[in-house]
Parts: structure tokens; C-alpha cells; sequence
């Protein structure tokens, strides 16, 4: 077995990602915001690296169709249709809809992981689904990689607890000896430290201590809420959609 760790996604290679699974995890906030977006009905998420590309492919795919979504150092971009909240992805707004999106980090995470065998994306709202993919993987012999997003290419909270979170479902018990690299532990002892409670570790990370700055507390509550948003959330051919769940 092997379950590793990436603190950021300057931490990853090509050859690390090659045939494995990943699980990309921007807790504050893009998995979270893209998981409750499809839970509540988009047809599909396109992550973009910058604002400039997301105009471009907007236009390409017809203003009509499509949903700008993002967000630059926690503030909505101007001129987008939405910013990064989770709870703004309702029904109403998002059924049907193809979303085009870029963030600080979280899309860049999921875009450096696009030569990995498949691709999700994971967070506290769809737990459980994607510990059982993980699980599911592992147990047919799959290699699995969860990728942080972090925070300005470096170390985050909130995202590395998430991570622990995710192995500690995935081994369900289990305390394997070989195959975790050093985050990964590093990642369950943070779970050790905080248990079960998902708003401490968020409202204590830098970026859940800013998002409250700036008036974004009830994002940080939500993110915070396990199997919220149960879908899991498969990045393909770049584009994210739901993908069956696992049974």
C-alpha cells in the first residue's frame, strides 16, 4: 500500500502523479464550493488558471451556458457571475449550469494534478464518498496521493487536517507501518490533536482566520459541515462532474 501526503502542489512531480489517484483538497473553499455546486445540480465545473482564460473560454462556450465563479485573495472577482462561497451554489443559480472557475489556489491544485490516473476532488461535505473511492482504490491495488492545496504554495491548516481526516476514514482503523510518507503521518496526528471537531482547525488556520476578517464566517461554518454536499467529485479531461458513488 501506498497513501502519501503533498503539503502543496509544489510539492508533487510528473512522476509522482503518474497512474495514481488524487484527491485534491481545498477546503477554504474550492472543493468545498464545487462540491456543493454540483450537489445542487451544475452540469460541470471547468477550473481555469487565470481571470484573463476564464473571460476567454466563457466567450468561446457562449455567455449563455456558462457562469463565471471565483475568487482573488478571498474576494470575488469583478464582473463574475459568483465568487468562491459555497453558499451561493444553489439550485436555483447552478442547475444546469457550466461553471467556469478560478481561484488563489484550489484550481491551480487541481490543474497541476492532470497527469494523475484520476482525479478528485475532496474536502469535509464529501467525506465519506471519498474516503470510499480512496478505500476502493486501495483495496484493488490503486496508489493514492491527496494533494493540499495550501496557501501560497506552502503548508496550510486546514487543508492538511482535512487530509488526515480523509486517511483516517480510508484506513477506517487501520494503523498501516509502511507506505504513508512523513505528511501523512503528520496529517493523522493532526487529527489526534483536533479530533473530530472540523470548525477548530478551520476557524485556527490562516485562511479560515482571514475569510472571518473579511466577513466570509459562515463559509468557514459551512466548509466545516461533513457529507454537506455527498457527491463525488471526479476531475476529467478538465472538466469536474459527479461521479457514481461508490457501494
Amino acid at each position: 500500500m501506498r497513501l502519501e501526503v503533498a503539503f502543496s502542489p509544489a510539492d508533487i512531480t510528473a512522476s509522482a502523479l503518474q497512474g495514481r489517484a488524487a484527491f485534491v483538497i481545498d477546503i477554504l473553499r474550492a472543493t468545498t464550493t464545487m462540491c456543493a455546486a454540483l450537489h445542487h445540480g451544475a452540469r460541470a465545473l471547468i477550473p481555469v488558471p487565470s481571470t484573463e482564460e476564464a473571460l476567454r473560454l466563457a466567450q468561446t462556450i457562449g455567455r449563455d451556458e456558462v457562469l463565471l465563479a471565483g475568487e482573488r485573495r478571498c474576494v470575488p472577482i469583478p464582473g463574475f457571475d459568483l465568487g468562491n462561497s459555497p453558499r451561493e451554489m444553489t439550485e436555483s443559480t447552478v442547475r444546469g449550469k457550466t461553471l467556469v472557475v478560478t481561484t488563489t489556489n484550489g484550481t491551480r491544485a487541481l490543474l497541476a494534478c492532470q497527469g494523475a490516473g484520476t482525479v478528485y476532488g475532496a474536502c469535509a461535505a464529501n467525506l465519506t464518498v471519498s474516503a470510499e473511492k480512496a478505500r476502493e482504490t486501495l483495496e484493488a491495488g490503486g496508489s493514492l496521493l491527496v494533494v493540499c492545496a495550501g496557501r501560497d504554495g506552502a503548508f496550510s491548516l486546514d487543508d492538511a487536517y482535512c487530509a488526515g481526516r480523509l486517511l483516517a476514514a480510508t484506513l477506517d482503523g487501520a494503523r498501516p507501518r509502511r507506505g504513508l510518507n512523513d505528511a501523512a503521518h503528520a496529517s493523522l496526528d493532526l487529527v489526534r490533536r483536533y479530533g473530530d471537531d472540523w470548525e477548530r482547525p478551520l476557524r485556527r488556520s490562516r485562511a479560515g482566520r482571514e475569510l472571518i476578517r473579511l466577513g466570509f464566517r459562515e463559509d468557514v461554518l459551512d466548509a466545516a459541515r461533513q457529507d454537506a454536499y455527498p457527491v463525488l467529485a471526479h476531475f476529467h479531461e478538465r472538466r469536474m462532474t459527479p461521479a457514481p458513488v461508490p457501494v
